[in-house]
């Protein structure tokens, strides 16, 4: 074979991939991650024995479908990090969550999920994780956030939002706006009075497999959340 044809079909190879992970990034984000793979060969127009082929297993293609927008949310935990005041950075990205999972239902499910250490959204997904603890951790030690609120809320958060977006229809984007104002309001420190306790990491990735309808837990990983 010759060079300029080997190359020919490197670039056919990668453009039927690259049309494969558009189309699952189309299913994933208007159905859920429940979405099947034949669901997904359809929307691209290959047969789903052709998906298999480029993607062995869904957690495979979930990963690749979503790997630039974890890394996003990794990128927007650190920004709000080392932004000056704490509480701006603490509710600036709770803001930008609350935009990406408006633009995308799959989104919110992707951070339920861990995916094997050789890909790169596990990489982006823990530091994620590390950095949005950090955040809630600087702005407890600034005195602006109340104190009892853990990680875990974050996750309650992020789960409440997604009901209400999923059930707003062309609302979503106001009711967005008013649940965000009202949560916000209640997270700042010192609070009106204690909270009942937070749930374990355990218990709040139960609550999110039953959000998500997953009746097979051993397929998916501990809870990537916040």
């Amino acid at each position: 074979m010759s060079g300029s044809a080997e190359i020919g079909l490197r670039a056919d190879a990668a453009h039927n991939r690259a049309r494969l992970v558009s189309a699952a990034r189309a299913v994933f984000g208007e159905q859920g991650l429940n979405a099947s793979m034949r669901q997904i060969a359809r929307h691209a127009g290959v047969s789903e024995p052709t998906l298999r082929r480029r993607f062995a297993s869904k957690e495979e293609l979930v990963a690749e479908a979503f790997g630039d927008q974890v890394a996003v949310y990794a990128d927007a935990a650190e920004q709000a990090l080392v932004m000056a005041d704490a509480w701006e950075g603490f509710t600036t990205f709770v803001h930008r969550v609350a935009k990406m999972q408006l633009a995308d239902r799959g989104f919110t499910e992707v951070l339920t999920m861990t995916f094997p250490e050789s890909m790169r959204a596990e990489t982006h997904r823990r530091r994620a994780y590390t950095a949005a603890t950090a955040l809630i951790r600087r702005a407890q030690a600034a005195g602006v956030l109340r104190a009892d609120f853990s990680p875990e809320d974050l996750v309650l958060v992020l789960m409440a939002h997604a009901g209400v977006v999923a059930a707003a229809g062309p609302l979503a984007q106001t009711l967005s706006d008013r649940l965000l104002a009202y949560l916000l309001e209640a997270f700042a420190a010192p609070g009106s009075g204690p909270l009942p306790p937070a749930p374990s990491a355990s218990e709040t990735y139960r609550a999110l497999l039953r959000l998500h309808g997953d009746k097979d837990h051993s397929k998916r990983g501990r809870t990537a959340a916040p």
